[in-house]
């Protein structure tokens, strides 16, 4: 067992740092409040390969795993500027067009995601489905050698950034006539298909989105995958990578609240010539918060361990709890950090009352800490199901 990184991974922790507080918290709000996005820190973060890192060299990525693409998560969260998409599309989209795609989708996609010429996100929520997907009411008939899809999502990332969206509908199984998952590349331009902009108390650069979809038509080929069969791996192949750098992007965000809330306390004095970190009550807190996050990263080593080695079962319970420990370290470390800096904390120019909304959402999606529960308590304590 090992606690260490090999160098090449050093080595990009190290360049991803680099390039994150380059840019930096600043840019993050500047953008997320103009309407804009982080277009250049993507294109950049592109060109260097920190996108693709978990793409094969064969596609144009870096031959990595969720290791790797964890370490980019982390670090440029913790340079203040925690990218969702980074998430959305090389993590779920990339990892499920690698393992379940066709050769043809790979090499239509995979590069474009590695590059960051081109995004894809992912659409499986829905308002009446809610954590529930066997409810999903999306779903996809045939329609001549294609497809025609029917449906509403909500709270799907990025849907104006990408030129994909990867879309979870539900078929007919011709031989059952039970409706079964399958995954669908859907342009943003197809007709048929809208949005609706969802207004969020979050502030960041990366939009939130209903999506409806009314007759929808696709050819063939937009189904992932050689068949429906494809559809429920593909499904659960994304989830893994999901959690993973979901929980990477939260430990990041706490580094980042910790270090702010560190650097004004150690120098910040109102008593005689001591530091308010002097005192216990200040430290404390801070300190507690430091060991949350660290307990979280730890987490996430082992879950990107075991999944990039192939042991998925494992990975998911790793993945989990990683999540869990990352959301609830996350909103502990921003939120010690705006109580350290009272009054300062709530304003935009110390760069942590900024993170409030993100990292309280961080605690209910992808998925909800009381699920996260729920998964434990039946798959590692063997409780019964609940729900």
């Amino acid at each position: 067992m090992t606690f260490d990184l090999t160098p090449e991974q050093d080595q990009l922790r190290d360049a991803v740092r680099a390039l994150g507080r380059r840019y930096g918290h600043g840019y993050f709000v500047e953008k997320a409040k103009a309407g804009e996005h982080t277009t250049e820190l993507w294109a950049e973060a592109g060109r260097l390969g920190y996108l693709g890192v978990n793409i094969p060299t064969e596609y144009g990525g870096g031959g990595g795993g969720i290791t790797e693409l964890a370490i980019v998560c982390e670090e440029l969260a913790a340079a203040g500027c925690p990218l969702l998409l980074l998430v959305v599309s090389p993590a779920i989209a990339g990892t499920v067009l690698n393992r379940h795609g066709t050769e043809e989708q790979r090499k239509r996609h995979l590069p474009g995601l590695a590059d960051g010429s081109q995004k894809i996100v992912f659409a499986i929520t829905e308002p009446e489905a809610g954590s529930n997907f066997h409810r999903l009411g999306t779903v996809a008939r045939r329609d001549g050698d294609g497809w025609l899809l029917n449906g509403r999502k909500c709270y799907i990332s990025g849907v104006d950034e990408a030129g994909h969206v990867l879309v979870v509908a539900r078929t007919e199984d011709s031989s059952t006539g039970k409706l079964k998952p399958a995954l669908f590349l859907v342009p943003t331009d197809a007709p048929g298909l809208t949005r609706s902009k969802l207004d969020m108390e979050i502030v960041s650069p990366e939009n939130q989105f209903l999506l409806y979809l009314d007759d929808v038509r696709l050819p063939a080929d937009a189904l992932l995958g050689e068949s429906l069969d494809a559809g429920l791996p593909a499904l659960f192949a994304g989830l893994n990578p999901e959690r993973i750098t979901v929980a990477a992007m939260g430990a990041g965000t706490g580094r980042y609240a910790i270090e702010r809330a560190s650097e004004y306390t150690a120098t910040r004095k109102v008593w005689g010539g001591r530091s308010i970190g002097s005192h216990q009550g200040v430290s404390h807190p801070l300190a507690h918060a430091a060991v949350q996050v660290e307990l979280a990263r730890l987490m996430i080593q082992k879950a990107a361990t075991q999944y990039d080695a192939g042991r998925d079962l494992e990975a998911g319970v790793a993945g989990n709890m990683a999540k869990y420990a990352a959301g609830e370290a996350a909103a502990l470390a921003v939120d010690t950090a705006v109580q350290v800096l009272g009054g300062a904390g709530m304003t935009t120019e110390y760069g942590v009352a900024t993170l409030l909304g993100a990292v309280r959402a961080g605690r209910i999606a992808p998925v909800s800490r009381e699920m996260i529960l729920n998964f434990v308590a039946q798959h590692v304590l063997g409780q019964d199901k609940s729900y």
